[in-house]
């Protein structure tokens, strides 16, 4: 039964690891890029306000 408790910790142990990975490689770079082209875009002063 620890046989069982040591895969399963390794297991989810693992999936953390690679979310972490994936998270770290492509949605925080994608994230920070989104942010800077809103930071970049040019302000229209005089639209409407979005409802």
């Amino acid at each position: 039964m620890s046989t069982f408790g040591i895969v399963l910790f390794l297991l989810i142990g693992g999936m953390a690891f690679w979310m972490l990975l994936f998270l770290m490689g492509f949605v925080l770079p994608y994230w920070i890029t989104l942010g800077l082209f809103e930071q970049l875009r040019p302000k229209r002063v005089l639209d409407e306000e979005e409802k």
